[in-house]
């Protein structure tokens, strides 16, 4: 099939662009004709991601900055401004995990995670309004199933997305008068990314988390990234402030499909790094 979407012309944002899901989401928008620009922690990642969509389309850029940091954000996101011009898609896909019982995590833990995932989130969302195309622009915020399904082990995550679905509500109502729209994208369990790998780090934890899909494999981050090109796109120029699971139906049952077979990966990961 040729590319049902093409992005010539349009700048698009991407925080936390520069691994996993989120880079396969810069990707396909490269190779869909947009200029890129890419955010992380990581100069090296930044730079290694920025030679990447070179490649793949016109011109790409990244910055070296943490999510927690506002003043960075903004910073990055205004030098992003200056040289490719207005956001015609926003995305918001930094996130941090590991598994650990409430009980045996510190409160220093549970804030690190709130903090990248939904202080993070807000952070990007909030500083990139200004460089927003008003109207027009998309933002999509990268969710998780813990935002409305609980997990043993998740507590900090399941807090935090559940405040990620919250601002992309909220923002919907808030920017909707300037033309923007604001929706989630929820991943399920996704093939090849570092998540899934320190998830299932053996065939047996992989089949058990596969085995929870209702069309029973892993996805792919061409998948997600498929979801967002329709979202920043005119075909979906009434959808905002919708949280859409992209996951071969894993949200449907939530845990409740495999059990003690997720408790049991989300132990073994523990112990992994214990």
């Amino acid at each position: 099939m040729t590319q049902p979407f093409s992005y010539a012309d349009a700048h698009v944002f991407v925080a936390g662009g520069t691994s996993g899901i989120n880079l396969g989401i810069a990707q396909a928008f490269a190779r869909a004709g947009a200029k890129v620009s890419v955010l992380s922690r990581s100069q090296a990642k930044v730079d290694a991601a920025v030679a990447q969509l070179r490649e793949l389309g016109p011109d790409a850029a990244g910055f070296a900055a943490d999510v927690r940091e506002y003043a960075a954000v903004e910073a990055a996101l205004r030098e992003a401004h200056e040289r490719f011009g207005k956001i015609d898609v926003l995305v918001s896909g930094a996130a941090g995990n590991f598994p650990a019982p409430a009980l045996g995590m510190s409160a220093n833990a549970f804030k690190t995670v709130v903090d990248i995932d939904l202080l993070g989130t807000f952070n990007v969302v909030r500083a990139a309004f200004e460089f927003l195309r008003q109207p027009g622009a998309s933002v999509i915020n990268i969710s998780a199933p813990q935002a409305f399904q609980p997990m043993e082990l998740q507590m900090h995550v399941c807090a935090a997305k559940a405040g990620v679905d919250m601002i992309t509500r909220v923002g919907a109502i808030e920017f909707g008068p300037a033309g923007i729209r604001v929706n989630s994208v929820v991943p399920g369990p996704i093939a090849h990314t570092e998540g899934m790998k320190r998830l299932a780090p053996t065939k047996e934890l992989a089949q058990i988390v596969s085995d929870s899909v209702p069309l029973r494999r892993f996805g792919e981050d061409s998948e997600i990234a498929d979801a967002c090109l329709w979202l920043g796109s005119k075909m979906a120029a009434y959808v905002t402030g919708a949280v859409i699971p992209v996951d071969g139906g894993w949200s449907l049952g939530g845990t409740a499909v495999s059990g003690d077979g997720l408790k049991k990966a989300f132990i073994a990961m523990s112990k992994a790094q214990a």
